[in-house]
């Protein structure tokens, strides 16, 4: 049991220590590695969609839409050129990608891709 790690969080200061989304506890994504799971979200059908929140309100459940989903899009640099879009636009926003799958109708993915900055 050593190997565990202490993840330390608290409400005091949520918007640096908490941890949201599919891969929030590891290591940031590489760009090869957000383009491999951009290309899992189109090979399994879902929609991708972007959306964005200061990190203050992150535990919300409502985020902000950027744009409407990209329904039927399977080009990942035009995936990736709106996330990069979203967060030239919101620099200080958390920046999230969504894979919605229409037969389930949920998020079949939902990663963070940029990290805002905390206030």
């Amino acid at each position: 049991m050593s190997d565990m790690q202490d993840y330390n969080s608290s409400l005091g200061n949520a918007a640096v220590s908490r941890k949201f989304e599919t891969f929030s506890y590891l290591p940031a994504l590489s760009k090869e590695s957000t383009r491999q799971q951009i290309q899992y979200i189109i090979d399994k059908g879902w929609n991708p969609s972007i959306e964005h929140t200061e990190p203050e309100n992150a535990i919300s459940n409502f985020w902000y839409m950027w744009k409407l989903p990209l329904f039927g899009e399977t080009d990942v640099d035009v995936i990736l050129a709106e996330l990069e879009a979203c967060h030239k636009a919101h620099p200080d926003n958390h920046v999230r990608l969504l894979g919605l799958d229409n037969f389930a109708q949920c998020a079949g993915a939902s990663m963070v891709i940029y990290r805002g900055t905390a206030v």
